[in-house]
């Protein structure tokens, strides 16, 4: 039985991964900083430990799946907020290549998260052969698959996934929910801004087809092909519940109310295409919105 260590598995991702891990026979170890609550979240056949010394010198550790990182979209970004979401990403990547280092088996693939926001905003398609434009998201995404990059030192085949925005039951969708069912919701700004985005199986799906696709290496777009602007999603998704999506929130008030996130992450976009993934035949289940929509809210 191989064995899968993951950062962040409590989390939608994580727990998503987990069980479809699971399901496929795999032994899945989850790195948490509270057990117990993890443990309210998670199959109980997943062993937890809350500190990297706490594996057992003789479990090899084929794949680690390191999906730690707090929220970005969790409100303003204050310097405060903004050490923590590097930390929470950076200084656990360091903190997995140290120990491993220091292991004499070693993971054959490490799958770190990235985001889409590596590319900036754009309205061109871009495809992981594309340089990002600056901003404090591309610099993180960066800097963050820079130190899951030093996992090559030890012979290790790493993958970092630049996801788009994650749809399922937790999340950006059901953050947006409440105000589409009374109507109240629609496009913000423009409208025009591009929103990558991918189905929370199609996700999970992702990260175990790099874990076994020896020839994936590198940034992987984790996005659907078909990238939608915001007016399209709004349109779809108030149609997916039978309410009109009408309601603007003009780009000042989204200034106003959550700063620099709110332009970066709400105002701005990117159309992410996932070019390695289709060229190595992967076959997503949930390719356009209206589907993946209906899937998740029928």
């Amino acid at each position: 039985m191989a064995t899968m260590l993951v950062t962040g598995g409590s989390g939608f991702i994580g727990r998503n991964l987990c069980q479809l891990a699971l399901s496929e026979g795999w032994q899945v170890i989850v790195l948490t900083r509270d057990a117990e609550a993890a443990a309210k979240r998670l199959p109980p056949s997943i062993k937890l430990i809350e500190r990297l010394a706490d594996l057992e010198a003789d479990i090899a550790i084929q794949a680690v799946v390191n999906l730690a990182g707090k929220p970005l979209a969790e409100g303003r970004w204050t310097r405060a907020r903004k050490r923590s979401f590097i930390d929470s990403r950076i200084a656990v990547t360091q903190q997995l290549y140290d120990y491993f280092s220091g292991r004499t088996a070693k993971p054959k693939v490490i799958i770190s998260g990235s985001a889409v926001g590596y590319y900036g905003p754009g309205k061109m398609p871009v495809d992981e052969m594309v340089a990002g434009r600056d901003g404090f998201s591309h610099r993180l995404c960066r800097d963050w698959e820079a130190s899951a990059g030093q996992f090559a030192n030890l012979g290790c085949r790493v993958c970092c996934l630049r996801t788009g925005i994650v749809l399922g039951a937790e999340g950006a969708l059901a953050k947006m929910l409440p105000a589409f069912k009374l109507a109240l919701g629609g496009p913000m700004g423009t409208g025009k801004q591009w929103m990558s985005w991918i189905h929370i199986e199609d996700m999970a799906r992702v990260i175990m087809y790099c874990i076994l696709k020896d020839d994936i290496v590198g940034a992987v777009n984790a996005t659907a092909p078909n990238p939608v602007t915001n007016q399209q999603f709004s349109k779809a998704l108030g149609a997916s519940l039978g309410r009109p999506a009408i309601f603007t929130m003009p780009a000042l008030i989204v200034k106003l109310m959550f700063g620099e996130m709110g332009d970066e992450l709400l105002l701005q976009g990117q159309s992410v295409l996932p070019k390695k993934l289709k060229d190595s035949g992967f076959d997503f289940k949930y390719a356009r919105i209206d589907p993946a929509l209906s899937q998740l809210l029928g």
